[in-house]
């Protein structure tokens, strides 16, 4: 029996399901369990994310109960995955992405550029406000969090003329129906990792290679190129960064930083090997430093 730490949200579990499917696909007859751990995000909800911590505010109980072997290995949304890991663990597979864009949802069914001015655009995300700021300014920016079934139900009510969410999240749940439009990649990039699910595990753990055996090569890669730069940029999630990664004979990285009120943006796009992801994806957070990235962190630390 193999105990696997999660979150107890429905995505956290749907996520769980799919890594027990895909190893009971490889490995027939193998038995798991799904061991919930409540983390400090997940008990903190009337607060941004950014303000109490981040989003590593969503593994970290998870990982701690990892490396003290509570659990044989824990199921991520890989967004809220940190890029440095506790010294004893370490990101085991990746399995295929879903998609990594982000979607739209309106109330009366309007577009990104239908909606009236001053419409109020529900999002938990510093990087999606930004980024809905720097394509429209005149968006009132609501802070949302909670489960999807809690914010389609703001929608409803009229909290909100419209709310942003990951796509991949939708679709693992059911709410692909819901989505108004998909937000166009090559303006709303999305956080680093969304769509793909991590496996974290202990470096020591035994069973590694049956984790290993679910992996997907150019998910993997894209997420650490996707992470590489995150990395080099500072590492946290206080600064609006969007990255997209694609794996077509080439490893493309398109990335972007932005000034939280949207008005300033620096973007990079490189390609390389895909053998070469950790460097492509350092090597693209260089140049965004030097296009003036740089300026902008500085200022958002202040």
């Amino acid at each position: 029996m193999f105990l696997i730490g999660t979150r107890g949200s429905k995505l956290a579990l749907k996520q769980a399901d799919i890594v027990i499917e895909l190893l009971n696909e490889k490995f027939p007859g193998l038995m798991f369990e799904k061991k919930i751990i409540k983390t400090t995000g997940d008990k903190i909800l009337d607060a941004p994310l950014a303000k109490i911590g981040g989003k590593g505010l969503f593994v970290k109980e998870i990982d701690e109960a990892v490396s003290r072997g509570e659990v044989h290995f824990a199921v991520h949304s890989m967004k809220d995955v940190p890029v440095e890991l506790p010294g004893d663990l370490e990101l085991v597979c990746v399995p295929e992405r879903e998609e990594a864009g982000d979607a739209l949802i309106s109330r009366d069914s309007l577009s990104i550029d239908e909606l009236p001015g001053s419409a109020v655009i529900g999002t938990s995300s510093i990087r999606r406000k930004a980024e809905l700021l720097n394509y429209r300014s005149d968006f009132i920016i609501k802070e949302l969090r909670g489960n999807v079934d809690t914010r389609m139900r703001k929608l409803r009510v009229g909290e909100y003329d419209a709310i942003v969410m990951a796509k991949a999240g939708l679709k693992r749940l059911g709410f692909e129906d819901n989505i108004t439009r998909d937000l166009p990649l090559d303006t709303f990039l999305p956080s680093v990792g969304q769509g793909a699910i991590g496996v974290v595990a202990r470096k020591d753990f035994e069973q590694k290679s049956m984790l290993a055996a679910i992996n997907h090569a150019n998910s993997m890669q894209c997420c650490t190129a996707e992470r590489a730069l995150l990395r080099r940029l500072g590492g946290g999630c206080q600064v609006p960064v969007g990255v997209i990664t694609k794996v077509d004979k080439k490893l493309k990285i398109r990335a972007a930083v932005l000034s939280p009120d949207g008005r300033k943006k620096i973007r990079v796009e490189m390609e390389g090997e895909p053998a070469e992801a950790e460097n492509l994806g350092s090597a693209a957070a260089e140049k965004l430093l030097e296009n003036g990235a740089d300026v902008i962190l500085e200022e958002v630390k202040l």
